[in-house]
């Protein structure tokens, strides 16, 4: 069984265990009194959602809001069909107070189960697991353990991370530290690399998303083992709202729509290479500023971003840039398709953006109808690199396994088996280095992602003072 299959078993087994716990629990405890409190959100048409503000969670783009969290919940306020009310915070005492003071209905905010926790809420069956990471700055001395500890460690109040160092306390009594209401995780990440502290506690996941921007960031060590994530909500008589979410992960642990969540948030993100995302900031510093308007030009409807990810996984923006297989230029088209784009040199770094926007959009546009957005556009950059009808037999081996074919979380993991002959002897398209398309994708959707807040970074950083922006209506 695969990585990503074996995951969904331990997911789904975990998930069972809980709600058939719990269904006897609300159902076998409390017959009549489960519906009032959700009936009265459902009956006023929408629900209040207390999160976080940051990467992991909630966040405001352009047009909209995005985030896991965010998403996630969006999806559980359509299945009880009632519009969707945030009410963000930036600070966790907050928001449990909120919490507390019925301000809002539940946290949707990767709040990690803990035993204090526990005592006081209701949680939602997990959705994922993360440790807790020591981190330091790159060039210093690493710490492995608590006794290596030196220098200041400062954390989140009112964290699971602080009430991990109270229990630790008690085994290791030299160990001290610090706790802010006024930083976030990202701000602390930035307090260290600016060594204004020596240390700080952050949570895996959140992590494995900011090393994308802040590749000196380094990992000492795991200070506490996985922990699961969930949602809270106010412990009382009435039991309705937690009845609903074991029902609602029921359903998308089942359904697949928690698989794909993750994989656009975190899939791409397991692996880190400090030496590639190095270079690549470097290369948007230096070189990008060359060709940024020819990505802008040609882009189409397509993200220029995504565009410029895409050439520099191709030639890392070296317009001589030239393969082994004979495919040449920024875009590293070959000469057949170079010719069918209308290029007549692939050298010329203005005409080989044009054909290689111009082919990826045909390669967008011949995906079904059916596949959704974004699946769509990582189906449409495997065809880039692999083809087509590779990407088609690894979709009918997907569906035949029982798989989704139109989610890319699928399909990707089973482009790596058309290099074994069981498997793609039976294709159409026979053999191809499947593994090869997935490294290719997962690397331009990292690229993509830290071109995207590297720019927004930019485009903020150049905003006249004072600046406001108007509230977003789905904020209270």
């Amino acid at each position: 069984m695969n990585k990503i299959n074996f995951k969904i078993v331990k997911r789904i087994s975990k998930f069972v265990s809980i709600f058939f716990l719990s269904s006897f629990l609300l159902f076998g405890c409390q017959p009549t009194e489960n519906n009032a409190s959700l009936q009265r959100i459902i009956e006023r048409g929408y629900i209040k959602v207390g999160t976080i503000y940051g990467l992991t969670s909630y966040y405001l783009e352009a047009e909209d809001a995005a985030g896991f969290e965010y998403e996630l919940v969006k999806n559980y306020a359509d299945s009880l069909g009632v519009e969707l009310k945030v009410v963000p915070s930036y600070s966790l005492e907050e928001l449990f107070d909120k919490l507390d003071s019925g301000q809002v209905d539940i946290l949707a905010a990767g709040l990690a189960v803990t035993e204090k926790r526990r005592q006081k809420y209701n949680f939602s069956p997990s959705y994922d697991d993360i440790s807790q990471k020591l981190v330091f700055k790159q060039g210093g001395i690493r710490p492995r353990d608590l006794e290596d500890l030196t220098g200041n460690l400062l954390i989140m109040a009112h964290s699971s991370h602080e009430e991990n160092l109270i229990q630790l306390k008690n085994s290791h009594r030299d160990l001290t530290w610090q706790v802010s209401d006024e930083f976030d995780s990202e701000e602390l990440l930035l307090k260290v690399l600016s060594a204004e502290i020596d240390y700080t506690i952050i949570d895996s996941n959140t992590l494995a998303v900011n090393r994308r921007y802040y590749p000196e960031i380094s990992i000492g060590f795991t200070i506490k083992k996985p922990q699961p994530l969930a949602w809270a909500v106010r412990k009382n008589n009435d039991q309705s709202i937690y009845a609903s979410l074991v029902e609602f992960f029921g359903k998308v642990h089942h359904d697949g729509t928690l698989l794909a969540l993750d994989d656009k948030y975190y899939g791409h993100v397991e692996e880190f290479n400090y030496v590639d995302t190095r270079m690549f900031i470097k290369a948007v510093e230096g070189k990008l500023p060359q060709y940024q308007p020819l990505f802008e030009k040609y882009s189409q409807e397509i993200d220029w971003r995504l565009l410029a990810a895409i050439s520099y996984q191709e030639s890392h923006w070296e317009p001589h840039a030239r393969s082994y297989t004979g495919v040449r230029g920024m875009m590293m088209l070959t000469l057949p398709t170079a010719k069918q784009m209308g290029i007549k040199s692939r050298l010329d770094a203005e005409q080989s953006i044009r054909g290689g926007a111009k082919y990826f959009k045909q390669m967008i546009d011949r995906m079904p109808d059916r596949v959704p957005f974004p699946d769509r556009l990582w189906f449409a950059l495997a065809s880039y690199n692999i083809g087509l009808g590779h990407l088609n037999d690894a979709r009918k081996i997907t569906e035949k396994q029982g798989g989704d074919p139109d989610r890319w979380v699928e399909v990707k993991d089973r482009l790596p088996l058309l290099k074994q002959k069981k498997y793609y002897k039976p294709t159409r398209y026979g053999y191809a280095r499947g593994d090869e398309a997935v490294n290719y994708v997962e690397n331009i959707r990292r690229y993509y992602d830290t071109l995207t807040w590297m720019d927004n970074k930019s485009k903020e950083n150049a905003l006249p003072e004072p600046f406001e922006t108007e509230a977003v209506a789905i904020i209270e």
